[in-house]
């Protein structure tokens, strides 16, 4: 790895080394936190987490083959190069930072309160398509998994595409010291950690930190139809490129047809170029995700052509509205994460799915005090939904369900009090040829409901 050598890593993140004076110009080869993954050359930096302390894994790291390990600890009779520091997690942030300065590669950093992990995805295909372009994989996307990401660049990536995420005031500034963007994307502004964050407004303070170590001659791209948002004139002297809906957007949609859930198709106009995409993801949320691909894609030299071959050649992941066919029904499997206003949007999409159309549907987190009203606000859209059944899972849920009945007492709706109930009785609920939406917080492991269905 391009100049992590023994003696720099000491230097960046403020430790002690200890070993043989013959060591400290060796590069290591890779940078793990996961003992399992030792192998040689490594470097180990053992966290210290809520359940395991890492560092009673060194020795075995070590005997995998490791160059070296940091360490919170003095390791007394070691016969092995280490680093002494106060702590790993921050020096594993001091060692990425320093990491990717070394490469001088374009990075493009993506945030926002709804659809990072799908416009990440777009914006990394578009760019794929004239650069080797690397992006985050996973949940990768803050203070321990920003750094994890960017010790995956080796000198053959030419562009760097990294997701953000946080819950507190303070996370942002501390990612965006990291990756340096020279291009900032943010999706939109929504009701998210709002225990931490307060409100929108705080929601927008909180993400438009990722601005404060902006590239002077960057670029910032932003949802143009987000009336948060719309309030960013400038920073530092650079003017947002927007894009939406609107045609007063520097890049906008328009001509939006859905596909059912196969998809979308509309025209994007970029300048003075226009031309007709389909976006293989259903969802009027896709569009915007595609909007800002084009926008990224413009910004670092894209043709039209490009854009839309990586826009068309999008693969969806596990847990984001990934379609699974079996021999009963159409699974759409959306339950990595949920918060009200990408639970509406998923309603919305479900409404084209064939056959009975059920949601099933499990309790939103980090909410703050207002996660009882916000839980009825997606009962309310649901039963102005045209779906068959909702099927609500959770302490909160029970809000939503009885909002949502409220609603529409002709939907049908079914309340479990937790996963474990609604595993045990969903068999009796669903039918050979329905759609079913699986969407909850992280949290409810909702992937158990998925596999369920799977194997029905």
């Amino acid at each position: 790895m391009k100049n992590l050598t023994l003696e720099n890593i000491a230097r960046v993140c403020g430790g002690t080394y200890y070993g043989p004076a013959d060591k400290l110009q060796e590069e290591v080869m890779s940078v793990i936190t996961d003992s399992r993954k030792a192998e040689e050359g490594c470097l180990f930096v053992p966290i210290v987490g809520e359940r395991v302390d890492a560092h009673k894994f060194i020795p075995q790291v070590m005997e995998a083959g490791a160059l070296a390990t940091l360490s919170e600890r003095v390791l007394d009779n070691a016969d092995f190069p280490y680093i002494a520091v106060e702590s790993s997690l921050q020096a594993v942030k001091d060692i990425a930072e320093f990491y990717l300065k070394q490469l001088q590669i374009p990075v493009v950093g993506i945030t926002g309160s709804v659809g990072k992990t799908s416009t990440k995805e777009v914006i990394a295909s578009v760019l794929n398509q004239k650069y080797h372009t690397l992006k985050t994989q996973g949940n990768f996307n803050n203070e321990l998994g920003l750094p994890l990401t960017v010790f995956r660049l080796r000198d053959g990536d030419e562009i760097a595409v990294l997701e953000m995420g946080i819950s507190d005031f303070g996370e942002m500034t501390r990612l965006a010291q990291i990756a340096r963007p020279d291009t900032c994307v943010i999706t939109n502004i929504g009701t998210c950690h709002l225990e931490n964050l307060g409100d929108r407004n705080g929601v927008l303070k909180a993400k438009t930190e990722i601005f404060k170590f902006l590239r002077p001659d960057g670029h910032i791209v932003l949802n143009g139809d987000d009336d948060k948002l719309i309030t960013v004139k400038e920073y530092e002297k650079i003017k947002p490129v927007f894009f939406g809906m609107s045609n007063e957007c520097q890049v906008y949609g328009d001509k939006v047809v859905s596909r059912g859930l196969k998809g979308m198709t509309c025209t994007i106009h970029l300048g003075d170029t226009a031309f007709t995409v389909d976006i293989p993801m259903p969802g009027r949320h896709m569009v915007y995700n595609a909007l800002a691909a084009a926008a990224v894609g413009n910004i670092y030299g894209l043709t039209t052509e490009q854009i839309k071959a990586g826009i068309e050649s999008l693969e969806p992941i596990s847990g984001r509205f990934r379609m699974i066919e079996t021999d009963k029904f159409l699974i759409v499997d959306d339950c990595y994460n949920a918060n009200p206003m990408s639970m509406k949007a998923s309603l919305d999409v479900l409404q084209d799915g064939a056959g009975r159309r059920i949601a099933v549907l499990g309790d939103m987190g980090e909410l703050g005090e207002n996660e009882v009203q916000l839980h009825e606000e997606v009962g309310e859209h649901a039963g102005k939904c045209d779906i068959d059944v909702l099927i609500c899972t959770g302490k909160l849920c029970r809000n939503m369900a009885e909002r949502a009945q409220r609603t529409n007492p002709d939907l049908k709706v079914i309340y479990e009090p937790d996963r474990e109930s609604l595993l045990e009785h969903l068999e009796g609920y669903v039918q050979d040829g329905d759609t079913i939406l699986v969407k909850a917080s992280h949290f409810m492991k909702f992937e158990e409901v998925v596999t369920k269905l799977e194997n029905m």
